[in-house]
């Protein structure tokens, strides 16, 4: 199913991109009481929380923050029920298309050792060693 990537309209999709992200990023890794979802960073300006929708189905979440050219991909999360479909090419696909129409040359994103293989699949490369004791791998890529 093609997929759409767009900003939270309301309530209640706020709180559909809230749900995902706090139960994928944090309940599932045992940390779901540190979420906080009136966390300033989510409204600051070059900030751009993002909702990749199936259909009516929100299947996954990330918010796109843009310095200068430089687009971060922060907390990129898809449904467990819905992974291995499809759904996490086609979020981070969308996300760079929508970082590129924002001016930015380039992406980074601070991956979860585990998700390491799936973004160089995406065609990242590690900006960083993926092996040095306790590092969250920096990967990146350049937007064509």
């Amino acid at each position: 199913m093609k997929a759409t990537l767009r900003p939270p309209q309301d309530d209640s999709e706020w709180a559909t991109y809230h749900d995902i992200r706090r139960h994928v990023l944090f309940e599932l890794r045992g940390r779901g009481l540190s979420y906080d979802a009136s966390h300033p960073d989510e409204h600051r300006a070059g900030h751009h929380p993002l909702v990749l929708w199936a259909g009516d189905a929100a299947v996954g979440v990330l918010r796109v923050d843009i310095t200068g050219t430089v687009a971060v991909f922060r907390r990129v999360a898809v449904r467990p029920e819905v992974q291995r479909r499809g759904y996490g090419q086609q979020l981070l696909r969308l996300a760079e298309q929508f970082a590129k129409t924002h001016g930015c040359t380039r992406i980074e994103s601070h991956v979860d050792p585990d998700a390491v293989a799936f973004y160089e699949r995406c065609g990242f490369a590690h900006l960083t060693d993926p092996h040095g004791p306790g590092t969250i791998p920096l990967m990146g890529k350049a937007i064509l």
